[in-house]
C-alpha cells in the first residue's frame, strides 16, 4: 500500500532554499490533500557566548532580557513567514487551506524539529539543504543531516537548484 501524506512539516531557516523546499512542500500537500506544518527555530545562543554576557550584564539581568527579546523575536519570525507563505502561494490560492499551523521555537533545532513531527504526527518532513563545504560540513554537520539520522519519519531533502 502507498503511503498517504495527511501531515508534512516543513522546517525553514528562511533561507533561499528553504524558499524552495516550501515549494515542494507544497507540491506534495496538493497531490495528497495533506496539511502543511511550518516551522522556524531560533538556534541557542553559543555556551560560552552566554557566559560571558552573563557575566558582563549581573546575575539575572540576561534571562530577563532574553526572555522578552525572544518572544519579540518569535512573534517576528512568525509575522514574517505569515506574509512569505501569503507570497509564495499568491497565484495558487487554493493551497492556502493546506497550511495548518506556522510555529517559531528557541531551542536546539534537531530536537525541536523532531519534536515538531511528533506533535503534528507528520508523516514527512521536508528540509532543504546548505551549500556548506566539505569542512565545515565534515567537522559541524547539518541540522538536515541530523535530522535525517534522528527521524525514524520519511525526510525529503531539497538540494540548493542549480
Amino acid at each position: 500500500m502507498l503511503p498517504n501524506y495527511q501531515n508534512i512539516l516543513i522546517a525553514t531557516d528562511l533561507t533561499p532554499n528553504s524558499e524552495y523546499a516550501f515549494k515542494h512542500a507544497v507540491l506534495l500537500a496538493r497531490h495528497s490533500e495533506a496539511k502543511i506544518h511550518l516551522l522556524h527555530i531560533i538556534p541557542e545562543v553559543d555556551a560560552n557566548f552566554r557566559s560571558y554576557v552573563s557575566a558582563v550584564m549581573g546575575e539575572g539581568r540576561l534571562e530577563k532580557f532574553e526572555k522578552q527579546q525572544e518572544e519579540e523575536a518569535c512573534a517576528e519570525i512568525k509575522k514574517e513567514l505569515g506574509e512569505f507563505t501569503r507570497l509564495e502561494l499568491a497565484n495558487d490560492p487554493g493551497d492556502f487551506r493546506n497550511i495548518a499551523s506556522i510555529e517559531v521555537y528557541h531551542g536546539h533545532p534537531v530536537s525541536q524539529i523532531l519534536q515538531a513531527a511528533e506533535r503534528h504526527k507528520a508523516d514527512v518532513i521536508v528540509m532543504g539543504t546548505h551549500g556548506k563545504g566539505v569542512l565545515e560540513h565534515t567537522f559541524l554537520g547539518s541540522v538536515t543531516e541530523k535530522v535525517l539520522r534522528r527521524s525514524k519519519r520519511p525526510v525529503f531533502v531539497i538540494p540548493i537548484p542549480d
